[in-house]
């Protein structure tokens, strides 16, 4: 049972190790290595960010934006698993607070969409004859409604946990 905000480590380290490709961990570090950075899928979608902004005449761009896609889709599924499962966190905040409906709603309608765009990226990015610029159109979509997604997930937890309906002593 969930008795507060679902809080998660939002940094962790992450060890450099080679990928079966022989394309280093993270061709693009943000920082010093071994330096924390976000864990899980908000880390993988970031490398993703940085894989879909390199420079499109890089050798092996679409490889290397593919590779950074499938974790997120990995990630995403297991998302989707856990709030929208017979015991995930929706039923209990709707079993909580039912009044939440309406944003629930909301972020089951954004599983289906952003599953979509997911699909659609991994699509124009297995077809070399698609231009580079349809692939970074198609994932920045994706990107943006990831990125719309986990804030109103916050939103609903914020209000769920935090918000003070009165009535109490």
């Amino acid at each position: 049972m969930v008795t507060g905000p679902v809080q998660q480590p939002s940094l962790v380290t992450r060890p450099r190790v080679a990928h079966p490709a022989g394309l280093p961990a993270d061709p693009h570090p943000t920082g010093l290595p071994g330096e924390p950075r976000p864990a899980g899928l908000a880390g993988d979608v970031h490398a993703l960010g940085r894989a879909v902004a390199v420079t499109s005449t890089e050798p092996r761009w679409r490889d290397d934006v593919l590779l950074r896609l499938r974790p997120v889709c990995q990630g995403f599924a297991e998302h989707v698993r856990v709030t929208e499962g017979p015991t995930g966190l929706y039923r209990e905040l709707l079993t909580q607070s039912p009044r939440l409906v309406h944003g629930v709603r909301l972020l089951t309608r954004d599983h289906v969409a952003i599953v979509a765009a997911i699909l659609a990226v991994q699509q124009i990015a297995e077809r070399p004859e698609t231009h580079p610029d349809e692939l970074r159109h198609r994932a920045g979509h994706l990107l943006r409604r990831l990125a719309r997604h986990r804030r109103r997930g916050a939103d609903l937890l914020w209000e769920a946990y935090q918000t003070d309906l009165g009535g109490e002593t």
